[in-house]
């Protein structure tokens, strides 16, 4: 039976970062969805340019592979931490929703910009926000069944 295609739009810019979003991968993997990581599935802008691309492509490239991505996914799981939220997790939250995509938000990090917590174009776009990963991995376990059953009768 298929799975459900989980888009993770998550900040990646330093090796702490790329290495929770490795670890949150393979829970979700162990969960029965594929997972859509862009640090992994897709083209890194710093390797682009490491690589002689030039910025502009570089940009375009990485810009179509997560559009392409987000439009291939089912669902988006986001995490929000950081004293702010990620321009590009932001920016792939608002597509998603645009799509009609489930999406759903981990944030562990008390911080938030707005003394009255995220902004709301941001909290309104998430189905929910789950302040630990347990509850996160719970949900996904959930949307994973209800997912496989909604097919299977269709």
């Amino acid at each position: 039976m298929p799975s459900p295609c989980v888009y993770l739009a998550a900040p990646l810019f330093n090796p702490r970062e790329r290495a929770f979003n490795d670890r949150l991968t393979r829970e979700l993997e162990q969960r029965n969805v594929k997972v859509f990581l862009p640090q992994r599935d897709g083209t890194l802008l710093v390797d682009m340019l490491e690589a002689g691309v030039s910025q502009i492509v570089a940009e375009r490239r990485v810009f179509a592979q997560d559009i392409d991505a987000l439009r291939s996914s089912d669902a988006l799981v986001a995490v929000l931490d950081g004293a702010t939220i990620d321009e590009g997790v932001a920016f792939e939250v608002g597509f998603a929703y645009a799509l009609g995509l489930t999406c759903v938000a981990i944030q562990t990090d008390v911080r938030r910009a707005l003394p009255t917590g995220n902004n709301p174009m941001i909290s309104q776009s998430f189905r929910e926000i789950f302040t630990s990963e347990d509850e996160l991995l719970h949900w996904v376990d959930t949307y994973s069944l209800d997912w496989q059953a909604a097919r299977a009768t269709a």
